[in-house]
C-alpha cells in the first residue's frame, strides 16, 4: 500500500537550531575543539574601531571561507547560497534560520581591500598549527616534505617569450671554497675564482597570470602551474608549513629555508625528514645533515651504460681516499674539477688484463674513471640511514603522510586548480586549504581520543565490578535479594 505524504510545508513549527545539527557533524566537532577567537585579535588592527559602519565580524567572514574550503565550494556566490539553505552551516556561523547571510561581495571586497596587503591567512594557519601542538598532535621530530603542482588560472597557449637574467646560485661561493680546500689537501693548486657571469635565457610568461611558471617535467602535464611546497608532521599528519612558488621552480630550492622557518617558528627539534628521490642532491643532504637532521630519502642510480658496472659496484675507502673496483684493483685520485667532482682513475695495465673489463669499460675506453663530489659524504650518510630500520620505516610512511595530504587537498578540498591569479592569492588558497585540513584532523583526532577514553573507562568499571562480585559472591546474593 502506498502512503501518500501530505504537503505540510506551510505549517508553523517551533524548532531549536541546536537540535537540528547532528551530534557527530564535522562542523560541530570543529567548533568544539578549535578556538577561533584569535582571528578577531589578528584582524583588529585592520579595522577602524571608532568610525564607519559596523563591519561583519571577521570570525564570521573567515568561518564562511572555511566552510567553502572544507567542502570544496569554489564559488563565493555558491557558498552564500549553500549557507542560506544549510542548517549546519548557519549553526556554525551563529546565524538563525531566518537571519540574512552576508553577501558574497562582502567577502571579495574584504579580500581585495582590507586583507590585500596583510598576512592574516598565514597567521591563521600558524595559529591552527599551534593549537595542534598544544593538544599534543604535533611532535616536530619526524617531518615529511614534498611539492605538488596546481593548475594556474591561465591558458597555456597564451604566452610571450621573455628574456630573463638568471643570477648564479648562492651556494657556488661555498662550493668553490670547498673545491679549493680539497685540491690543496691533495697537493693541487687552487682554481681561480669562478667568474660571476649572469646567464640569459628565454622563458614563457603567461599573458593571463604572469606570476605563474611554465612547467615542463617528465610524466607531468605541461602548462602554467604553481607549486605547493608542503611539510607534514608524522604523528597525526598535521600540515606544519605551506610555501608556494611558480611551477618552473625546482623542488629542492626552498626545502632548507622552510625547515629553518619551522624550527624558528614552532621550536621543532627535527630528527628525521622524509623526502622523495628528487631531493637526493649533494647540497640538500649536506645542509640537512649540518642541522643534525637525518634524511630518509630514496635514491636512484645515475645515468649509466646498460651492461656496464655502475658506480655502486665500486667501494670507496675514506681513510686511503681510493676506490676499489669489483676485481679489488684500486682507482687513485687524479684531480678535483671546477664542478666539484674528484676524479679517480684506474691503471690501464691492470684493466687490460682484467677478466671483468667487458663489464667495466666501455668499448672505446682503456681505463675507468669514477667521479665523487666533494659533498658526496652526505649521500653516503643518507644511504646508511636508509639501510636502518628506522630509516626504512620513516621513508615508507611518505605515501601515508605527505602524499595522502596532497590527495585530500585536491580531491576533497578543490586544490587541483588555482581559484585566483597571482602568487599571493594562490598562497592564500593553499594556506586556508591546509588550515581546514588541520582543523578536520584536530577535531577528529580529539573526538576519537575522547571516545577511546570513554570506552576504556567503561571496560575498567566493568572489570572492577566483575572482580568485586567474583571475590565476594555474597554481594551477588544481596544484590538480587537471594
Amino acid at each position: 500500500m502506498i502512503n501518500e505524504r501530505n504537503n505540510s510545508q506551510g505549517e508553523i513549527e517551533v524548532v531549536i537550531l541546536e537540535n537540528l545539527v547532528p551530534k557527530d557533524h564535522l562542523l560541530r566537532q570543529i567548533d568544539k575543539y578549535i578556538d577561533f577567537s584569535f582571528i578577531r585579535n589578528i584582524a583588529n588592527k585592520l579595522y577602524c574601531l571608532d568610525n564607519g559602519r559596523p563591519a561583519i565580524d571577521p570570525v564570521v567572514l573567515f568561518k564562511m571561507l572555511f566552510i567553502g574550503y572544507l567542502y570544496g565550494i569554489r564559488s563565493e556566490r555558491q557558498l552564500v547560497r549553500e549557507i542560506e539553505v544549510n542548517v549546519a552551516y548557519r549553526w556554525f556561523l551563529g546565524y538563525s534560520l531566518t537571519e540574512p547571510i552576508p553577501n558574497a561581495s562582502t567577502i571579495s571586497q574584504n579580500r581585495r581591500r582590507r586583507f590585500r596587503d596583510s598576512d592574516i591567512d598565514q597567521q591563521i594557519f600558524d595559529e591552527i598549527v599551534r593549537q595542534a601542538i598544544k593538544y599534543g598532535l604535533v611532535s616536530g621530530k619526524i617531518l615529511y616534505a614534498d611539492s605538488t603542482h596546481i593548475k594556474a588560472n591561465a591558458n597555456k597557449n597564451k604566452f610571450e617569450l621573455v628574456q630573463v637574467t638568471v643570477e648564479p646560485k648562492e651556494y657556488l661561493e661555498e662550493l668553490d671554497k670547498d673545491i679549493n680546500e680539497d685540491r690543496e689537501a691533495h697537493g693541487k693548486t687552487p682554481l681561480k675564482k669562478r667568474p660571476q657571469i649572469p646567464e640569459n635565457k628565454s622563458i614563457k610568461v603567461s599573458k593571463t597570470d604572469p606570476e605563474s611558471g611554465y612547467m615542463v617535467r617528465d610524466n607531468k602535464p605541461k602548462g602554467f602551474f604553481y607549486l605547493d611546497h608542503r611539510t607534514v608532521d608524522s604523528r597525526e599528519n598535521i600540515i606544519t608549513d605551506v610555501h608556494v612558488t611558480p611551477g618552473n621552480v625546482n623542488d629542492v630550492e626552498p626545502i632548507i629555508s622552510r625547515v629553518d622557518v619551522q624550527k624558528k617558528k614552532f621550536g621543532f627539534d627535527i630528527n628525521f625528514i622524509g623526502l622523495d628521490a628528487g631531493y637526493f642532491t649533494n647540497l640538500v643532504l649536506k645542509k640537512l645533515i649540518a642541522r643534525n637532521i637525518k634524511p630518509a630519502v630514496a635514491y636512484r642510480l645515475g645515468p649509466h651504460t646498460k651492461g656496464i658496472y655502475t658506480k655502486t659496484f665500486f667501494r670507496y675507502d675514506k681513510d686511503e681516499d681510493i676506490y676499489y673496483c669489483p676485481n679489488n684493483m684500486c682507482l687513485k685520485y687524479k684531480t678535483t674539477t671546477r664542478q666539484g667532482y674528484r676524479e679517480y682513475i684506474s691503471n690501464a695495465r691492470n684493466c687490460s688484463y682484467c677478466s671483468l673489463s667487458e663489464k667495466c669499460l666501455s668499448p672505446k675506453s682503456q681505463i675507468r674513471v669514477i667521479r665523487r663530489h666533494v659533498w658526496e659524504e652526505a649521500k653516503d650518510i643518507t644511504v646508511e640511514v636508509m639501510r636502518t630500520n628506522q630509516g626504512k620505516q620513516s621513508y615508507k610512511r611518505i605515501k601515508e603522510t605527505i602524499e595522502r595530504s596532497f590527495a585530500d587537498s585536491k580531491n576533497i578540498h578543490g586544490l587541483r586548480y588555482a581559484r585566483f591569479r597571482g602568487l599571493r592569492k594562490v598562497l592564500e588558497q593553499c594556506l586556508l586549504t591546509a588550515a581546514v585540513q588541520n582543523m578536520k584532523k584536530i577535531a577528529r583526532a580529539l573526538a576519537l581520543t575522547k571516545l577511546s577514553i570513554s570506552f576504556h573507562m567503561y571496560n575498567l568499571i566493568a572489570s572492577l565490578i566483575y572482580i568485586i562480585y567474583a571475590t565476594n559472591p555474597s554481594l551477588l546474593k544481596i544484590r538480587w535479594g537471594l
